[in-house]
């Protein structure tokens, strides 16, 4: 089979909506990193900000839920940030056997000069969208991680994640 005939019935990774979203999340990584490391902020940092900047008291548990990380991993995300002084953890009130995490003044500050940050980063990379396009590819990819989302949450009897057309396959 000739190289082209190849190509051409090939799934080629241009075509692979799992790879082009896993190499933009790449770029989007690479340069919000460089943003936000002059301020002291790690990558792995940045994610449990966010998280905690839209809700703080939150159990190690529901952090790596929403971040999408294991349980070792947040807790060690939690230590360097209580080390530097972004988060502090407390009992829970309800069940003193949990520890919430909160914000410090500090770590709440982060957030009028990192979001920005962040805000341009997007801003610069859709400028070539115009604002109805923006929003469709919004909607788009949120409707495409639910259906992700809810595959993995129910795995079907091939053992393989039921989604419209195999989409695990297509990577």
């Amino acid at each position: 089979m000739s190289t082209s005939s190849r190509a051409s019935s090939a799934f080629l990774l241009n075509d692979s909506l799992g790879y082009l979203i896993r190499s933009t999340h790449y770029h989007f990584q690479s340069l919000l990193a460089a943003r936000i490391e002059p301020h002291g902020i790690t990558l792995g940092m940045w994610y449990f900000l966010r998280v905690l900047w839209e809700e703080e008291g939150l159990t190690q548990r529901e952090l790596s839920n929403r971040v999408g990380t294991m349980e070792p991993t947040t807790l060690e995300a939690i230590r360097s940030m209580e080390a530097i002084g972004l988060v502090r953890r407390e009992r829970d009130l309800k069940d003193g056997r949990k520890r919430l995490v909160y914000l410090t003044e500090k770590g709440a500050a982060l957030e009028k000069v990192l979001l920005p940050l962040a805000r341009d980063l997007v801003d610069d990379a859709v400028t070539d969208l115009n604002t109805d396009e923006q929003v469709e590819l919004l909607i788009m990819l949120q409707k495409v991680r639910g259906k992700l989302a809810r595959a993995r949450q129910r795995p079907s009897s091939s053992g393989k994640d039921d989604v419209d057309g195999d989409v695990a396959d297509r990577k």
